[in-house]
Parts: C-alpha cells; sequence; structure tokens
C-alpha cells in the first residue's frame, strides 16, 4: 500500500471511501486514467465553442453538477495534468478569460498550482472546492495535445455537445479566372461544419454579419456588395438552367453575346452548379457585430429532413476591406491614403509574426503598456481592427509577448467591440503601483491569407527552421525553383524570410551554406536583395530583376537562414543618459588606450603628445533586454578578440555608435562601443545574472536584466574637441549593424536635443524608438529663433 499525505485525507476523500471498497489500496501507476477519474468521484469534459476536439473550457463534473476552473495562478503544469484527465497525452497550451465562452454552474477551482507531474488535480494546490472570488469571464482552457492515452475511452469523458459548430470560414470567389491575387477580399460565404463546407443563405443576411465575417478572415472591415452584379449572374444561371437539356457549354453567336452583359460563363456554370447541388448549410445567422467568431452568432443550422433550402438559392456574399499592408490594388491604396492619417496611437511590439505583440499605447507623448486586468478578446480585436487586421484570435496576458519598460498607461480596459480605438474604451488610469510588466497584456490578430509561404522553402537544414533559401519564381510560364545569392545577405533580410515562412525570427543570415545540401536546385535566380527588415516576403525587398549579378557563383555561397520563434530586444534607458551627461577635459597622457581603440577623434592623431587634453562628452548608458531570447554576440568565443591594453576581450567590434549631429543630420562628432565586457550588470528581482566577463566568461544580456557602461569607462563618450559651440542632437544607436537578432529594431536608436555654448552642454529631450523615421526627427524641434548653428 502507497503512503498517503494527510491533506490529501479531504472530507470528500473519506466518502470515496465508505461507498468504494476498492479505497483500501491505491491504484498502481499503471491504472488506466479513465479508472483514476472515477475511483477519485470526477468527471471532465471540453466545453464551448469556437474549438477542435482537443480543446476547450475545462469543466469537472463533482456530485453530479459541472462547474468549470478559474485562469488565476493557472499555468502550462496545470494544463498538463488536466488533459491526462480528458485522457490526452499532454498540453501544448491554455487559454484565460473565458476563449472558448463563459461557463455556468460553480467554479470549482481557483488558484490552481500544479508541478505537472501530478496523476489528478486533486493533487494539486487549490483555494479549495468551491472556494473562489471569480467569475466565469475568467474561465479557464486547455489545448491539448491531439494524441490520446492508450486505452482511455472517449466516452463519457470529452463532453459531445449536439448542436452544430461553424468551424473556419472562408470566401469563395465567383468571378475571375487563372491565378486570382491574393488575399481574397470578396466571395460566396462557405463554412465548415462536421460534414464538409457548406455555402450560407442570404436570407436576413445583415452587415453585422459581414463585419464578423470579414475579422474572422483578417480584414478589419466590410465594405456593401454590388448585389446587382450578382443578380444578374442568378439570373443567367436560372435562364441556363432553362434552356436544359441543351449542352451548357454549345457555341453562342456574337449578335448573342452582345446582348447580353459581358459576364464570364465561368460564373454561370459555377452559381448553376451551386444552385442544384443545394450545399446549403445555414439558413439564418444573426451577428450583433463584435463577435470574434461566427460561432458565438446565433444560427439555424439546416437539418437533414429540410424539404426547402434558401428560397431563391442565392448563397450570401461578403465583401472586405483590406488593411494597408494587405492592399493589392491601386484603388484600394489610393483610398487609403485619401483618408486623414493621424499620428498612431496604439502599436504592437515583441511579436513573432504580423499582428501579434504586446500592446503599448501612446499618451503625452510616451509610449507605454496595458495592464492585463480585465483584458479581453473584445478589447484585443479593438486593437486588431485599429491596427488594420480582423478580430483577435487570443488576448494575451502575463506578458507573453516580452515585458515593456516605463510607464503602464491604461487597466481594466472594457470595450464591446464597436469603438473604432482602444483610447474610446473604458478604461482606469493606474499608478506604478497598481500593475507590474509582468502584466503586460498582448494580442494575436487574425490576419489575411496571402499564400506567401508558398512561394519560399527551406532546404538541406537539421530541422525546418534553417536551411538554404530557394525561392519560387516564373509566371506565366512554367515555375521553378532557384537560389539566391549571398552576397550582402544579412540579418535583415533573414528576417523576412523567418517571418514570410511563419517560423518567427532570424537568428542569422548566412552567405555560406555548402554545408547544406540543396538537392537538384542549383540555380542562382535572385541577387542583390536589401530589405529593412519590416516586409512580409522577399518580393518587396530591393533586388536585380531578372539580372543577376552575383560576385561568387558557386552554390556554396548561396543565402540562408536559421530561424527561432523568439529573439532579444535591445533597449537603452534614455533619462539616465539625460541624467549623467558632461564634460570633461583629459590629458592626452592619460588616453593612450583610447587612442589605440580608435576612440578619438581624428585630429587627435596630430596632436602634441603626451601634452594638450581632448574634451569628451561624458554619459552612462544602461541597456536592457526585454525580449524573449537572451542577447548573445554573434561570434562565439573562439573568434573573440583580447586588447591587452584595457586587458579585455571584444566580442563585438561595433556594439552601438555615438554621434553628434547637427539638426540637418550632418555628422560632426562621432564615438563607438566595443563589446568587451558584455554582461549582466543587474537583474529584475526574478532573474538570476547568467554572463559575467571575468575570467574569460560567456558574454550576453539576460532577458530582464541590464548591462551598464558607466560614464567613467574608457570609451564611453564622444570626443568634441572640434565641435563649435551651438545646437545638436546626440543620437545613440545599439547594435548598429544588426549583427544580432532582435525582435524590434526600431527601439534600437536614441536621440536628445544638445546645446553647447563652449563650456558647458546640456542634454534634453530624449526620445526611444523610431528614431531613424522622418516623423520621429520632426519632434526634435529647432530652439526658438534657431535657423543655423552659431558660434554663442
Amino acid at each position: 500500500m502507497q503512503p498517503v499525505s494527510v491533506w490529501q485525507w479531504s472530507l470528500w476523500g473519506l466518502l470515496l471511501c465508505l461507498l468504494c471498497s476498492s479505497c483500501l489500496g491505491s491504484p498502481s501507476p499503471s491504472t488506466a486514467p479513465e479508472k483514476r477519474a472515477r475511483s477519485q468521484g470526477l468527471r471532465f469534459r471540453l466545453a464551448g465553442f469556437p474549438r477542435k476536439p482537443f480543446e476547450g473550457r475545462v469543466e469537472i463534473q463533482q456530485a453530479g453538477e459541472w462547474g468549470t476552473i478559474c485562469d488565476d495562478d493557472f499555468t502550462l503544469e496545470a494544463a498538463h495534468v488536466l488533459c491526462r484527465e480528458l485522457g490526452f497525452t499532454e498540453a501544448t497550451g491554455w487559454t484565460h478569460s473565458a476563449k472558448y465562452g463563459p461557463g455556468t454552474g460553480r467554479i470549482w477551482l481557483d488558484n490552481l498550482s500544479c508541478r505537472g507531474t501530478e496523476r489528478s488535480v486533486t493533487e494539486c494546490a487549490s483555494r479549495g472546492w468551491g472556494n473562489s472570488d471569480c467569475t466565469h469571464d475568467e474561465d479557464a482552457g486547455v489545448i491539448c495535445k491531439d494524441e490520446r492515452l492508450p486505452g482511455f475511452p472517449d466516452s463519457n469523458v470529452i463532453e459531445v455537445e449536439h448542436h452544430l459548430q461553424v468551424e473556419e470560414v472562408r470566401l469563395r470567389p465567383a468571378v475571375g479566372r487563372g491565378r486570382r491575387p491574393l488575399p481574397v477580399t470578396e466571395g460566396l460565404v462557405e463554412v465548415r461544419l462536421p460534414d464538409g463546407w457548406s455555402k450560407v443563405c442570404d436570407k436576413g443576411w445583415s452587415a453585422h454579419n459581414s463585419h464578423v465575417v470579414c475579422g474572422m478572415l483578417g480584414f478589419p472591415s466590410e465594405k456593401r456588395v454590388n448585389t446587382a452584379f450578382y443578380r444578374k449572374l442568378r439570373k443567367r444561371a436560372a435562364k441556363a438552367s432553362a434552356r436544359r437539356p441543351k449542352p451548357l457549354g454549345r457555341p453562342i453567336t456574337k449578335r448573342k453575346v452582345k446582348s447580353k452583359p459581358r459576364v464570364g460563363r465561368g460564373p454561370i456554370k459555377r452559381l448553376l452548379a451551386q444552385r442544384q447541388q443545394h450545399f446549403f448549410g445555414l439558413h439564418g445567422v444573426t451577428c450583433v457585430g463584435t463577435e470574434t467568431h461566427l460561432s458565438r452568432c446565433s444560427l439555424e443550422f439546416y437539418r437533414v429532413n429540410d424539404t426547402t433550402r434558401c428560397p431563391g438559392g442565392a448563397p450570401a456574399v461578403v465583401s472586405c476591406v483590406p488593411g494597408p499592408v494587405y492592399a493589392t490594388s491601386n484603388g484600394q491604396k489610393k483610398q487609403q491614403q485619401s483618408k486623414p492619417q493621424g499620428e498612431a496611437r496604439v502599436r504592437l511590439k515583441g511579436g513573432a509574426h504580423p499582428g501579434e505583440g504586446r500592446v503599448e499605447v501612446l499618451k503625452a507623448g510616451t509610449w507605454g503598456t496595458v495592464c492585463d486586468r480585465k483584458w479581453d478578446l473584445q478589447a484585443a480585436s479593438v486593437v486588431c481592427r485599429e491596427l488594420g487586421f480582423g478580430s483577435a484570435r487570443e488576448a494575451l496576458s502575463g506578458a507573453r509577448m516580452g515585458q515593456g519598460m516605463g510607464a503602464i498607461h491604461l487597466s481594466e480596459v472594457r470595450c464591446s467591440g464597436q469603438e473604432p480605438s482602444l483610447w474610446k474604451c473604458p478604461h482606469k488610469n493606474i499608478t506604478a503601483e497598481d500593475c507590474s510588466h509582468g502584466q503586460d497584456a498582448g494580442v494575436r490578430c487574425n490576419m489575411p491569407y496571402t499564400g506567401v509561404e508558398t512561394r519560399i522553402r527551406l532546404s538541406g537544414g537539421r530541422s525546418r527552421h534553417e536551411g538554404r533559401v530557394e525561392v519560387q519564381i516564373g509566371g506565366p510560364g512554367p515555375l521553378r525553383w532557384g537560389l539566391i545569392c549571398g552576397d550582402d545577405w544579412g540579418t535583415l533580410e533573414a528576417m523576412v524570410v523567418c517571418r514570410q515562412l511563419g517560423l518567427g525570427y532570424a537568428n542569422h543570415g548566412l552567405q555560406e551554406t555548402w554545408y547544406w545540401d540543396s538537392g537538384n536546385t542549383t540555380e542562382v535566380v535572385m541577387s542583390g536583395v536589401r530589405c529593412t527588415g519590416t516586409e512580409l516576403s522577399l518580393d518587396q525587398c530591393a533586388h536585380h530583376g531578372t539580372h543577376i549579378a552575383c560576385k561568387r557563383t558557386d552554390t556554396r555561397f548561396t543565402a540562408g537562414v536559421i530561424c527561432s520563434e523568439t529573439a532579444s530586444d535591445l533597449l537603452l534607458h534614455s533619462a539616465l543618459v539625460q541624467e549623467t551627461a558632461y564634460i570633461e577635459d583629459r590629458p592626452l597622457h592619460m588616453l593612450y588606450c583610447a587612442a589605440e581603440e580608435n576612440c578619438l577623434a581624428r585630429s587627435a592623431r596630430s596632436a602634441n603628445w603626451p601634452y594638450g587634453h581632448r574634451r569628451l562628452l561624458r554619459f552612462s548608458s544602461q541597456i536592457h533586454n526585454l525580449g524573449r531570447a537572451d542577447f548573445r554576440p554573434k561570434a562565439g568565443r573562439h573568434s573573440w578578440v583580447w586588447h591587452e591594453c584595457h586587458g579585455h576581450y571584444h566580442s563585438m567590434d561595433i556594439f552601438t555608435h555615438y554621434d553628434i549631429l547637427t539638426p540637418n543630420g550632418t555628422k560632426v562628432a562621432e564615438g563607438h562601443k566595443a563589446s568587451f565586457c558584455l554582461e549582466d550588470t543587474e537583474c529584475q528581482e526574478d532573474v538570476s545574472k547568467r554572463y559575467e566577463c571575468a575570467n574569460f566568461g560567456e558574454q550576453g544580456i539576460t532577458v530582464g536584466c541590464w548591462d551598464l557602461y558607466r560614464h567613467d569607462i574608457d570609451c564611453q563618450w564622444i570626443d568634441i574637441t572640434d565641435v563649435k559651440p551651438g545646437n545638436y542632437i546626440l543620437q545613440v544607436v545599439i547594435n548598429p549593424n544588426f549583427e544580432v537578432a532582435e525582435s524590434d529594431f526600431t527601439n534600437n536608436a536614441m536621440k536628445c536635443n544638445c546645446k553647447y555654448d563652449g563650456h558647458r552642454i546640456w542634454v534634453h529631450n530624449c526620445h526611444i524608438g523610431d528614431a531613424f523615421s522622418e516623423e520621429a526627427n520632426k519632434r526634435f524641434e529647432r530652439y526658438p529663433g534657431q535657423t543655423s548653428n552659431q558660434v554663442i
């Protein structure tokens, strides 16, 4: 008999002993999961919608009453235990905030804490059965691996809902031939039911229904359909049906063609076939317009014994407006450009894929995050549509997309889903004590299907996340696969490839891939690829076109990538730069090492060494890693260079650029910082240091830590000896050559206004993020009356 801990002998356990004669001996570890669940008197099921058979809201039956679990303190470890209770091998994820809809009845468990190895959920710690302060808006769900435990029957464990469900929605174009441009923005609505794809009757169809469908397909809004056009198609199809059994494809004279509207015969055939086959699955859809999925609307399904389906035989048609990123036609782009574009007040950061990330909002000129309290799909959908995507697929909490830095502007955001902006939703302004960055909210938005991943592939790698890059070219003739020239291929280009393939970020962009066999693909079909890193596909990057210009034509020098789902994200603490900036006149005899490492201006070479001095603008820089992966030097330890003068190793030649610019952008002084000691100086309370340079240790910055270069360290300066008094801009750029991949390069630059009178210097208005853009440059207003730099 196995020992049983005292806390397990709850009142419920004693009752079980009275009812079950087998409780005198504990079941062996080989006992089937179904028997274990019944021996504890509990039953489990997955419920809610929309969902697949292996996911849903977790519901537990105790004493004949079904109830749910609160998402407070819920973790993946608890999901593992519950998935095994349900007969699955393990969990792949979990959900919060009633993603599958709110349940009913009791909330049986709250603050559930599991290690993941428990044989039953009753072995996990919690507040006690039925003791909860939650509502059903906080019901937890699980996503299990679609792999069953051996000997675990499906019956009586997973609840099978008796009503039908809409699992997916798509638009099928009724017009057009050949290769149609993606994404598809208009067509007949089709829903996927358990028996396959079906049409939807347009009886009672409303703009609210279209709004929900467009949101599911990744589009922010809908537009009115040209019903007259589809009415003509249906009339032509009806006439063609009346003329049968004449062959549908018989020749038609020119006179007849001219007397009828120029509507292609292909659409008529398709509509005629749809009328005859009667593939209608829904005859009534009623949406409010704020739903994130069609399954949340009121639906009326056709029954098997229905004798009439959709009087008139008209399928519902929807037309969607794509967001700015996905506008394909010139008309769509001109229409969106004609709309007044104000300053963006919401953005996403830290996401591995388009349309996902940590939500950040702009308030009083400062970007800040949103607290995840009461964060739900309605609020997330407002963010997604505001940014030009569809409705929200997931509302993320607990800084799942990395922690932000600085202010937290909003908390307890409550949106109805109809608001045009997150700022229009009721919310609570909070102080730093109310919420922490560990509770930053995030989103995953529905995105349009563009098919870009089919035009590119990786070959020869050890996993699907790495390999030589092969692109598909050709058309309108036959398509073929080819390689990309490795000349000038780098991290930014690799980032686009990984994004296009849906593989996250790029760890490395490789110019030599001889160790990866590309099979029969040996032709280089693309060269001169240059990307900004934000493109959705390589087609949007600049390249040489059909003319191939490659310095190294051998296939060993072709482009390759290594992708990763996570990446680092460095951010400079701008306030510290502003607080610590000062001028020092340093004697030349103390600058020999600095001169050896090229940390002085060029004029220092002709100075009268060791006499005289150099004027230095000094400041401290504190660099945080806010990403989801450690920042590591690109080069391995074997290639680090020892510098005898300062007695240290350089793991990166250039880690940071320091520049003094005139207001029109002309550089007048510069400095740089090599990462001779890239380490964890300090970390957040719950994070341990991992990198330390002493004794040839590993170099890097751990997630949640920062590296501090103090103002009194050599080379932590800009030599301004030759700079005349005037008004300038101080610019600091981290990882300037993009040697190491990051989830966000736009926040690697900082700019500050800088005023120098020949004796003192003032640094103020420091700004992080998008510092290379024209919009950011406009924020650095000139001083009153300033037209040029003049000697004061």
